[in-house]
């Protein structure tokens, strides 16, 4: 069993991106390696839920700019932020819903925007209120063209939906699970540790090729949203199996130690299949994409 347990861990540190932190083209190093980031949540205003009911609006000043007035709920780590990028109403709505929608950058340390906290059950911060009060987004500030920003996004959709990030939400608990089991595991503990390792190798490699096809400037929608549908699957899949193979009372705290770790997991867990688009949403993103509806 200890060759085994060797080529586990081995699997687990190939996916596992290593290295230091990337930087953007602006110097601002990205959310997932340091505190300071640009904000990788676009600015939408989900009015019950559609995305395309967006009811932050933004008219024109008579200098070169635009008064943006209006409330983003739920924007992950904002309090963290200098920067994000806003979808923002800038022409009457019509009867395609999504035309006249434009994404602006905005800078969190300019006058007329605050962050408020949302704060969990168990007492985390994690997301927030935006509040828009007449702020002034200069024409430098558009992304892309004007009345353009709904085709943005959703480009930016297949990025957000198919990185890491959604399959590695429970990596830490994956590899000291391993490890509090040890190198000589029961004939289910082998069979779940292996079959956890297996569908990572897998879904980094699909990850990797969403990336390639993002990279030749293809738009990988389906491919993208059946990484992210797995993904979040497997993620809140860990918890719940090694919560059953170990004997562990979960508790709260920083996760120093294990049950702690588990603990914070399972509170975190079922918010995994709802950030970045729904498990309803995404298969029916699929559906469309086959062709069944």
């Amino acid at each position: 069993m200890r060759s085994f347990f060797i080529l586990v861990l081995s699997v687990l540190l190939l996916a596992y991106p290593q290295g230091p932190a990337p930087a953007s083209a602006s110097g601002i190093d990205i959310a997932f390696h340091q505190p300071i980031y640009i904000n990788s949540d676009q600015g939408f205003t989900a009015a019950n839920g559609v995305i395309a009911g967006n009811g932050t609006a933004a008219n024109p000043y008579i200098i070169e700019g635009w008064n943006i007035s209006g409330t983003k709920v739920w924007t992950s780590a904002a309090h963290r932020t200098n920067y994000l990028i806003a979808l923002v109403r800038t022409a009457p709505k019509e009867e395609d819903r999504h035309a006249g929608m434009t994404q602006f950058i905005v800078d969190l340390s300019h006058s007329g925007v605050s962050v408020r906290p949302i704060y969990n059950l168990y007492g985390g911060h994690d997301f927030n209120e935006v509040v828009f009060d007449g702020f002034f987004a200069a024409d430098d500030m558009v992304m892309g063209d004007v009345g353009m920003g709904w085709k943005l996004v959703t480009s930016e959709l297949a990025f957000e939906r198919s990185g890491p990030d959604r399959f590695l939400s429970t990596y830490r608990l994956l590899v000291e699970s391993i490890r509090a089991i040890g190198a000589d595991p029961d004939a289910r503990s082998a069979n779940e540790i292996g079959r956890f390792v297996a569908h990572l190798a897998t879904l980094r490699r699909m990850s990797t090729s969403v990336a390639g096809m993002l990279e030749r400037g293809a738009q990988p929608m389906v491919e993208a949203a059946l990484v992210k549908d797995m993904g979040t699957a497997f993620e809140r899949e860990i918890p719940e199996t090694f919560r059953h193979l170990i004997a562990t009372e979960p508790a709260l705290g920083d996760g120093a130690s294990y049950a702690e770790l588990l603990g914070m997991t399972m509170l975190r867990a079922p918010g995994f299949t709802l950030r970045g688009g729904t498990r309803e949403i995404l298969r029916g993103v699929i559906a469309r994409g086959l062709g069944l509806r």
